[in-house]
């Protein structure tokens, strides 16, 4: 019997605090509101008890920021796309972000096993004066553990409305554009960091973010694989390749940090959960 989940996460900013409020069908929720930042910022944990998707499986995940609010959303573990019989297994994320509203979206690593037929959709909707940051990072099978992904498809569409599109299949049997160098060249992990403002940004805001990404790439065991641009003048992207999930989410991280602290004036702050 296939699991079917929705989450409606809406942040409000209330007497100098960003409040979380959610409603939920299925498995799929948020643990308590966390504040190590203090009141201005409001950490979640999206969690997922089943543990991973099958064929027929859908999750449905809908966040909102209300003007002047500040969410920060990440994930206790993986999300898992295991193999289907033949039914889709579906996350669908839609962003909708008023003006003066902030949110970091910042789940953990999506894994593709071997015979998944799985969609991972993110939908972001940005109102002038509002900003996110996220990341989308996808690990193809197990490498570490012997379990190539060598059957399944895997279909990625990250868009924001009107400004910028992203969407790609990957097929297992698709030697070429798993193995060619012009293709994932042997890699097992993709990852973007994206910025996203409803309002462009000026030029030096804009080259800020992107000397600051460079100067994390070049200084990375990456630097031949990852690169940073700008589609958009409200869009800032930074992609890589890795051979597994590790150094291509340590990247990130640094990046994430260093932008939150340039773009935003926020310390390097960690969630919690990430520790344990």
């Amino acid at each position: 019997m296939p699991w079917h989940a929705r989450l409606q996460l809406d942040y409000q900013h209330e007497s100098s605090r960003s409040v979380a409020r959610f409603r939920h069908d299925g498995p799929l929720r948020i643990l308590q509101s966390l504040y190590p930042e203090g009141n201005a910022v409001c950490h979640n944990v999206l969690v997922h008890p089943p543990g991973g998707l099958v064929g027929g499986d859908t999750l449905e995940i809908d966040v909102t920021g209300a003007p002047g609010s500040h969410g920060l959303i990440t994930t206790p573990g993986a999300t898992r796309f295991y193999r289907s019989d033949g039914e889709l297994a579906l996350q669908q994320t839609r962003i909708r972000l008023d003006a003066g509203a902030r949110l970091e979206w910042l789940p953990l690593e999506a894994i593709c096993y071997s015979g998944c037929r799985a969609e991972n959709r993110l939908r972001i909707e940005a109102a002038p004066g509002a900003e996110l940051i996220g990341w989308d990072v996808t690990a193809l099978g197990l490498p570490g553990a012997k379990l190539p992904f060598d059957r399944g498809t895997l279909l990625q569409h990250i868009e924001v409305p009107g400004v910028w599109l992203e969407r790609g299949r990957i097929d297992a049997s698709d030697h070429r554009l798993l193995a060619s160098p012009i293709g994932l060249a042997g890699h097992r992990c993709m990852a973007s960091l994206f910025f996203v403002a409803g309002t462009p940004l000026a030029k030096a805001r804009r080259d800020a973010l992107l000397d600051v990404a460079r100067t994390l790439i070049d200084a990375s065991a990456l630097t031949e694989s990852a690169g940073a641009t700008s589609p958009h003048a409200g869009i800032i992207v930074l992609r890589v390749l890795a051979p597994v999930v590790e150094p291509a989410m340590h990247l990130l991280r640094r990046v994430w940090q260093a932008w939150r602290t340039e773009m935003w004036q926020l310390p390097a702050s960690t969630p919690r959960i990430w520790a344990m």
